[in-house]
């Protein structure tokens, strides 16, 4: 029988995926199960957005140009004109969302074989994109105690080598929903300058900051404007996931113009997707106020019921809708999958991300969780109720 391919046998699991199947026969039991393990909102996406594909009457669904339907990247330098990031329509390539984009930036910068360092924990499917890309991970560990700040200049230097070529960030990040300030991206930018690296910046959770801070791009930073690839998507902007639309964005033409070959291999993204994308550039200011004060709400209670909980700690996320959270737990792959075999509380169980599956280094996350705040106050209250009652009966409790 053939064997299958290296790179396949490379390619890691989806930590917040892979415990689905133990989720379905919990739920089989007519067990309730709260999802806090994936980052799909329950808030609803923009009406104009929706009217947008109800009111679709072209008579065929065409191809769109390889790098994205014309109109659509043109109103997208409207908005982020607004965002006092200032490009032309041709320096965006649309990617079926940011997954697309970040492999397209990976293959156009990096060679098999060469490095890019990430501070970790970081987005779980990094690790499956640099794969895909033949490219090696770096990871500079942040930590907990610190709310996972950018790790200190001296580390990134220590990690520098010959092979490597990109630094990425994800800001606000996900997992831990740290919002990184200007002087944390002007070290970066010192960095990268210095060693004339790529800088690939997720920014996908811009507009969701909290606490009156303000996001600063990586497009902001003077001096590195050909080091610098932003990456953004539509699906956690506008509550919209499964339209399967991202972007990167580049003032280096010689990236933009290797990325595009790869675009062109692929033919188009998404007609419909960039439809609804396009149609929800119109969304008004006031939907994203509401949004934002949602999840303030939510995260506030996630923040204040876990820390009440004994043994456990999370830092106070200032960004996107995540967070890492440190519990009194010896495994947690071992931990979440019997939260969902083994573990009910009046009927009902939680469903979490180990975080083990956020960090490149072993060993990493074993005491710790992703929570999605996803779900509405009163669902994340009993949720984080669960999971006190669930440290109190699990084995594998450290103290």
């Amino acid at each position: 029988m053939p064997k299958t391919s290296i790179k396949g046998q490379k390619m890691p699991e989806s930590p917040i995926r892979k415990l689905v199947p133990y989720a379905e026969v919990a739920k089989s039991k007519g067990r309730k199960v709260y999802h806090l393990n994936i980052g799909q909102p329950d808030i609803r996406t923009p009406e104009v957005a929706l009217e947008a594909i109800r009111n679709y009457n072209e008579k065929l669904v065409a191809y769109s140009h390889s790098a994205g339907i014309p109109s659509y990247r043109e109103k997208l330098v409207g908005y982020y004109k607004k965002h006092n990031i200032h490009i032309t329509k041709d320096e965006i390539i649309i990617g079926a969302g940011a997954s697309e984009a970040i492999l397209f930036a990976m293959q156009s910068c990096i060679d098999p074989g060469d490095e890019i360092i990430i501070p970790e924990p970081f987005y779980a499917n990094y690790n499956g994109f640099a794969v895909n890309a033949g490219v090696e991970v770096k990871p500079i560990s942040s930590s907990i105690e610190t709310g996972f700040a950018l790790p200190p200049i001296a580390d990134f230097e220590k990690a520098i080598t010959s092979k490597t070529k990109a630094i990425m960030i994800c800001n606000p990040g996900n997992p831990t929903g740290y919002l990184y300030s200007q002087e944390e991206l002007e070290t970066l930018r010192d960095i990268v300058k210095k060693h004339d690296l790529y800088l690939i910046s997720d920014e996908v959770y811009r507009e969701f900051c909290y606490d009156g801070r303000v996001h600063y791009s990586a497009m902001y930073l003077k001096g590195i404007e050909d080091n610098v690839i932003l990456i953004d998507s539509v699906s956690k902007r506008y509550s919209a996931c499964g339209v399967r639309i991202g972007c990167m964005i580049t003032k280096n033409k010689e990236v933009l113009a290797t990325a595009m070959k790869f675009a062109q291999a692929r033919l188009s993204p998404p007609s419909f997707g960039q439809v609804l994308a396009e149609a929800a550039l119109e969304t008004t200011d006031d939907y994203f106020e509401e949004v934002k004060n949602e999840y303030l709400a939510r995260r506030d209670v996630v923040v204040e019921c876990v820390n009440k909980i004994e043994g456990a700690f999370c830092p106070v996320p200032k960004g996107a809708f995540y967070v890492v959270a440190k519990l009194p737990i010896d495994d947690s792959d071992k931990f979440c999958q019997w939260l969902l075999e083994d573990f009910e509380y009046n009927n009902e169980t939680v469903m979490l991300a180990p975080a083990t599956g956020f960090y490149s280094t072993k060993g990493r996350g074993e005491d710790e969780v992703r929570i999605s705040y996803v779900l509405n106050v009163d669902d994340l209250k009993s949720s984080i109720k669960c999971l006190e009652e669930a440290l109190k009966v699990y084995p594998g409790r450290t103290n």
